[in-house]
């Protein structure tokens, strides 16, 4: 780690122009560390810094492979048969080692600006509390992410400043880790503004740090920690957002539309609370574009549709997780081709819904069809990423609440999962009738609310990056990674593939519920234990 900070130090000079955020400034800075963060507009730079790293890692191998670790789908390409995307790889693939060295530069700058914010005492107090949460809850968000995949890893609180200093800096704990990321978002909470008066969800506002709050208090309560009094803090903070009534969130009555407005650059703030933020089309001067809609979309090259990757395609699990007349199934799973040629969005339906056929199914949830920033770019796209929706947090609080509650139903549990259902029905539509047609009685017994809860999740978050989380926080990652194999082996999949099976055959290891340290941090940080099994 020692000579990857010297490298840190230097980038963070000529990097801190990087604005990730289509609210900061577009102009560029020369920065040094020091004489630095004396102005609202040097602040300013300080924390598009550390945002930066936030859209480096979601607009990356994340997206489409390193995300793509559970039962929902998998990487639709025969070129990478080693690393994560396939459960094939050792610490020393590179994947693992870059989001490693991307999430502690994010760690890095955010120590950098908290430490400095103070700075010049005579800028604004709001401001400067304003720019101290989020620095604090982005922190807090890349330590989560870190122990989420890596498990326990060395907790640095301090910017570095003497490239001499020791950096063998043993791992902390895992439950040290997710306490650091509760004080992180705890210190944010109060400091940050409400989400009506940012009125966009590229920035962290109240809600959007109550529901970090809420999913890192699931994860606490299940696998490996299980500290399950965190059931009832993530219930607490789920209902903080949801009883909210200035930031007044609700779910979009058309699923698709939420979708739709990430392709059109519009902000739904009731439904989409926190997103990562992208822009351009490689034309204007201001240009942060990522991958979303081109690697996790439908596969075409037709440029005014906007060309498409075709990067993951989907399990039959999923496809038949859903029922007939959910909309959401063939939002989420393209039902049809794109044509390479010919006016925007053409393309051609899918008419087979057998099994085999359903593994060819490419995901469809970003449409770049839907873009009104042209002339669209090739290979990269505009369109924001959904780090936290409203319907999460309805699901989120349902779970909590439920095991919170030993396991028992309430009211409310069973009301907020039925939202997401009706939603998903189409009954919150102008035209709906019938509105409670596909709702879970109240009869339900607790352990079908509990797999109708998880599959939920499923139907809802599909490729947002939580799936393979659920599963390990669950404890049944292994087996329901094994019945996706086991499925496969009774209907044969359609697929020129070769790694379609092999990853979820992979896949049913221990050692794979987190990823290895990387090789090249065990090298340099003599104080590093390797994960179990790598």
């Amino acid at each position: 780690m020692k000579n990857r900070i010297i490298y840190l130090l230097i980038g963070l000079i000529s990097m801190m122009n990087a604005s990730c955020n289509k609210f900061l400034d577009k102009g560029p800075y020369d920065l040094s560390p020091e004489g630095y963060y004396e102005t609202e507009k040097e602040l300013t730079a300080g924390l598009a810094a550390v945002y930066d790293r936030l859209a480096n890692v979601y607009g990356s191998i994340w997206l489409y492979r390193l995300g793509m670790e559970g039962d929902e789908g998998y990487y639709a390409r025969n070129n990478l048969p080693q690393g994560p995307q396939n459960f094939n790889y050792s610490a020393s693939h590179n994947d693992i080692a870059s989001i490693w060295r991307t999430l502690y530069e994010g760690v890095f700058r955010a120590n950098l600006l908290i430490e400095n914010i103070d700075r010049n005492t005579t800028i604004n107090a709001d401001f400067r509390n304003q720019v101290r949460g989020e620095a604090h809850a982005l922190r807090g968000y890349f330590y989560f992410l870190l122990v989420q995949q890596y498990g326990g890893v060395p907790l640095i609180l301090q910017a570095t400043k003497d490239s001499n200093e020791n950096m063998d800096i043993p791992r902390a704990s895992a439950k040290e880790v997710y306490d650091q990321v509760l004080l992180d978002f705890n210190t944010a909470e109060p400091l940050v503004a409400n989400i009506t008066s940012i009125k966009h969800g590229g920035r962290i506002s109240k809600s959007a740090v109550r529901g970090m709050l809420a999913r890192v208090c699931l994860n606490m309560a299940g696998e490996p920690l299980k500290d399950l009094s965190k059931f009832a803090e993530a219930r607490d903070w789920a209902a903080k957002l949801i009883d909210d009534a200035e930031s007044g969130h609700q779910l979009n009555p058309d699923f698709t539309e939420v979708f739709k407005n990430y392709a059109r650059d519009q902000y739904d703030i009731k439904e989409s609370i926190w997103e990562v933020e992208y822009w351009g089309n490689r034309t204007d001067t201001y240009t942060e574009t990522g991958f979303v809609g081109f690697a996790n979309g439908p596969i075409t090259s037709n440029a005014l549709t906007g060309n498409g990757f075709g990067g993951v395609k989907v399990t039959a699990k999923l496809y038949f997780k859903y029922q007939e007349g959910d909309e959401r199934r063939d939002w989420t799973i393209a039902n049809f081709n794109y044509v390479n040629s010919g006016p925007e969005g053409n393309k051609v339906m899918i008419a087979s819904v057998l099994e085999p056929a359903i593994y060819n199914r490419e995901v469809a949830k970003w449409r770049r069809e839907y873009e009104t920033l042209k002339p669209k770019a090739t290979g990269q796209t505009p369109q924001n990423f959904p780090l936290l929706r409203f319907s999460d947090v309805l699901l989120m609080y349902a779970e909590a609440d439920f095991y919170a509650q030993n396991q028992n139903v309430t009211t409310k549990a069973l009301e907020y999962v039925n939202m997401v259902r009706r939603r998903a029905f189409g009954k919150y539509k102008p035209e709906a009738i019938d509105i409670h047609a596909f709702d879970l009685p109240a009869s339900i017994e607790p352990s079908e609310f509990e797999l109708q809860i998880r599959d939920e999740r499923m139907r809802e978050l599909a490729f947002e990056e939580m799936r393979k989380a659920d599963l390990i926080r669950w404890g049944v990652f292994i087996q329901e990674m094994k019945a996706v194999s086991d499925r496969m082996d009774v209907v044969v999949p359609n697929t020129s593939n070769l790694y379609a099976k092999e990853r979820f055959l992979n896949a049913q290891q221990e050692r794979h519920l987190i990823w290895p340290i990387p090789a090249i941090e065990m090298t340099m940080n003599k104080a590093m234990v390797q994960n179990p099994g790598w």
